[in-house]
């Protein structure tokens, strides 16, 4: 596969999120790549993407991470970025339901404009704001099992989980991309298998940190 000139990898995967402005997608991007949070992020204009190398069953991946502007002005600019996207990670805040209510509409365009075989994980993110949830654990779930999606409850704020979303979505592409009859997913995914179910990822923000891996990076 291909290498850089600075660092050597053995696949170079890249990740959209999706979903409406302020859910948080900018501080899941830096916490990721960066390991910072700011609460004086401002709303992206366009499309900004980071990068980071992880370690999964022994190879080495690089995630090119996109982060696609969710005002709809910027909907028509952003729509050709889903071209080459390996996996998608579809946010919404779970103390406001009004971006839940949302998350449909942007699985419809992401169908619409990205590869069949795109992996696509449900991120119920800001599960630090449980007190004032507006979206349950139990009906997100639903919704994921309903059209195959993975599916967590994330927090950019305390790092919960974020290091588990990006672990879980590399891998699932690395497996998916792996299988020996796997049409490459640039050429429309010529193997006719569709999209492949996920599993859903159970976590109780209640439980502390019992199920969450968190950040290390280097970055």
């Amino acid at each position: 596969m291909s290498k850089g000139s600075n660092e050597e990898y053995d696949y170079l995967y890249k990740i959209v999120l999706i979903g409406d402005s302020g859910v948080g997608k900018s501080n899941l991007l830096s916490r990721f790549t960066r390991n910072e949070f700011s609460l004086e992020t401002k709303s992206t204009i366009g499309v900004e993407f980071a990068t980071r190398t992880i370690q999964t069953e022994g190879k080495t991946i690089k995630a090119q991470v996109w982060d696609t502007a969710g005002q709809e002005r910027y909907r028509a600019i952003t729509s050709a970025y889903y071209r080459g996207a390996v996996g998608a990670l579809l946010v919404y805040d779970i103390a406001k339901q009004a971006t839940y209510k949302s998350v449909e509409r942007w699985l419809t365009e992401l169908r619409e404009n990205a590869d069949r075989n795109i992996e696509i994980m449900l991120v119920g993110n800001k599960s630090d704001l449980r007190h004032l949830r507006e979206v349950s654990t139990d009906e997100a779930k639903e919704f994921s099992e309903k059209h195959k999606l993975t599916f967590i409850e994330t927090s950019a704020l305390d790092s919960t989980n974020v290091e588990l979303v990006f672990q879980n979505i590399l891998t699932q592409i690395y497996h998916l991309m792996s299988r020996p009859t796997h049409g490459t997913i640039d050429n429309g995914g010529t193997d006719g298998t569709g999209p492949t179910p996920g599993i859903i990822v159970n976590v109780n923000p209640n439980e502390g940190n019992g199920a969450t891996s968190k950040p290390n990076c280097s970055c």
